[in-house]
Order: structure tokens, then C-alpha cells, then sequence
């Protein structure tokens, strides 16, 4: 069977995230004052080919600990669907 596994990737909550400064600081000037932060991320989606959503999602946490994520800067969500 061929499952997604969607990958959610963001900076780590105690770390400066300089991207999402940058945005909130473009949504101050552009009025939306109500915004109180903002985290940038990524999302990878990966189809793979696998016996069980179990296995796809073994597959999945594996790329994004050696490839996907950096653990000293960033958490991962997985989900398979």
C-alpha cells in the first residue's frame, strides 16, 4: 500500500526563530497588531510505499531524524494518513 506521511518541522520554542520575527514585524506595519507571534516551519509529504501505516510511519520518523529535521534546532509531527 502506498501511504502519505506528512512531516511538520519547526525551530525548537526556545530557540529565535529570525523568520517568523521578520513576518511579525511585516504584520505590525501592515495594522494587524493583534497577531502576538509568529513560528515558521516547514511541511514535507512523502508517499511511501509500505505493509502497514505503522511501518510507513517508522520510515517517515527516520528521514526526518537523519535528513528532514535538524534535532538540535528543530521538533518534528508525523502523520500518515
Amino acid at each position: 500500500m502506498t501511504f502519505t506521511a506528512q512531516i511538520k518541522v519547526m525551530p525548537l520554542k526556545e530557540l529565535l526563530d529570525p523568520q517568523g520575527k521578520a513576518v511579525k514585524s511585516g504584520l505590525d506595519n501592515l495594522g494587524l497588531n493583534n497577531v502576538q507571534d509568529v513560528r515558521i516551519g516547514k511541511n514535507i509529504v512523502l508517499q511511501i510505499e509500505a505493509a502497514s501505516a505503522d511501518s510507513a510511519k517508522a520510515t517517515a520518523e527516520e528521514a526526518a531524524k537523519k535528513l528532514l529535521a535538524n534535532p538540535v534546532m528543530e521538533m518534528f509531527e508525523v502523520s500518515i494518513s
